[in-house]
């Protein structure tokens, strides 16, 4: 009897077909739903530079080229112009203030000079022969009036004694009379004599005060003269160290000209340069400093000139109390730091060339696994030659890649290899 063989449901093909469907499946929904769909990029991670965020102590400041020159100097220049005649003093040479430094020739001012004098002492010279003639003329007419006072005393003694012969009938009327007449003479002259002694003396004094008015400007005039000759002798006009003084015999300076300085030694200020754009944040007291010889030296800003040239202000620094390196020469160059900031905590990275990609504005931050970094938004606020300081997106201990981003466009990971 024939026996009925029941048909296979599943063979090894359709198993193997449902697997394969399946597997697909499970592709597809792997590829929708769970793959990482981030741009990503493999990179080396041995040509990276890796930094820890920190939380330390964060100052803002920028770095600035100092060059030393003397707080005080004391420039020579030629009052008169010359010929160098004679030089008393070299450059570096240590000098006392009214030392004789070097003589100028003029000759043509020079006899200028002599003529002038000699004109001014003529003229001093009639002056005072005036004034003395004043005085002669003072007693000369004292003189006059004893003399009158004299002859009236005699006159009146003559009256006197005619009065009493007439009397008697002694002397004739004519007699007696002209005695009279002398008498009287004699007064009106001794009147007159004291009105024109009182002119005189009204006279005489405006012109004495004209005299010593016109001495004392000759005698100022003629020291002028004198002290303009003397300019011939370029003197120190304070004591320190002589610099820029190379002068040679023979050289012609002209009236005016700069001949060299004096620098007054150990007492020094910086000089710098600074980028226009921190123009508004520099500030006369503001705090700088540096380190030399193994130790800080503090200054402030003294001066600041706002004129602008080649993108750059000028300022002065003077050191706190003056205490400058010993050492320190003038021209030499310090690098000084210009602080915009005290120190405070702050969460800090390192500087490096990825902010010149992102602005600060993200990083790539690595995995707890180092095996790959991810991009993360961040905020930089402040920063100086060496940090970051970080106000948002990364906490102390987070590792990070500060080397340059350049290569790695619009990645959002890094896959290290």
């Amino acid at each position: 009897m024939d026996r009925m063989i029941e048909k296979k449901k599943w063979t090894s093909k359709k198993i193997g077909m449902l697997v394969a469907i399946s597997s697909f499946v499970v592709l597809v929904a792997y590829l929708l739903f769970f793959r990482d769909k981030s741009a990503k990029l493999y990179v080396n991670k041995n040509e990276l530079t890796i930094a820890t965020v920190q939380q330390s102590k964060f100052q803002e400041f920028i770095p600035i080229d100092g060059v030393v020159f003397p707080k005080e100097t004391y420039y020579i220049d030629a009052i008169q112009g010359g010929v160098v005649e004679a030089i008393f003093a070299e450059d570096g040479d240590m000098v006392q203030k009214g030392d004789t430094l070097l003589k100028l020739l003029n000759t043509s001012m020079e006899l200028s000079y002599m003529e002038q004098e000699t004109r001014m002492l003529a003229e001093i010279n009639n002056l005072q022969n005036t004034r003395l003639s004043l005085e002669q003329n003072k007693y000369i007419r004292q003189k006059e009036i004893v003399q009158l006072e004299y002859q009236i005393d005699v006159a009146q003694r003559e009256f006197k004694r005619k009065v009493h012969l007439h009397d008697q009938g002694v002397i004739a009327e004519k007699e007696f009379e002209d005695a009279s007449r002398e008498a009287e003479f004699t007064n009106k002259q001794l009147v007159i004599s004291l009105k024109l002694q009182r002119l005189d003396s009204i006279s005489r004094e405006a012109q004495k005060i004209d005299i010593e008015t016109s001495l004392k400007r000759m005698n100022e005039n003629v020291s002028l003269l004198r002290k303009n000759m003397e300019n011939a002798y370029v003197k120190a006009p304070a004591t320190g160290k002589l610099s820029s003084f190379n002068l040679k015999i023979g050289e012609t300076k002209s009236s005016g000209v700069h001949l060299g300085q004096i620098d007054i030694p150990d007492n020094y200020r910086l000089e710098a340069q600074i980028d226009e754009r921190y123009i508004s944040r520099v500030f006369i007291g503001q705090e700088a400093g540096f380190d030399y010889g193994g130790s800080t030296y503090d200054m402030v800003v003294e001066k600041i000139y706002t004129d602008v040239t080649n993108g750059s202000f000028r300022i002065d620094l003077y050191f706190i109390d003056d205490l400058a390196p010993k050492g320190i020469k003038r021209g030499q160059t310090l690098q000084v730091k210009l602080k915009f900031s005290n120190e405070t905590e702050a969460v800090v990275i390192k500087r490096g060339g990825f902010f010149q990609e992102t602005g600060g504005n993200w990083i790539f931050v690595v995995d707890p696994s180092g095996d790959f970094a991810v991009r993360r938004n961040i905020k930089i606020n402040r920063q100086n030659t060496n940090f970051y300081e970080v106000t948002e997106g990364l906490e102390p201990g987070e590792k990070v890649i500060v080397s340059r981003y350049d290569a790695y466009g619009n990645k959002e990971k890094l896959i290290f290899r």
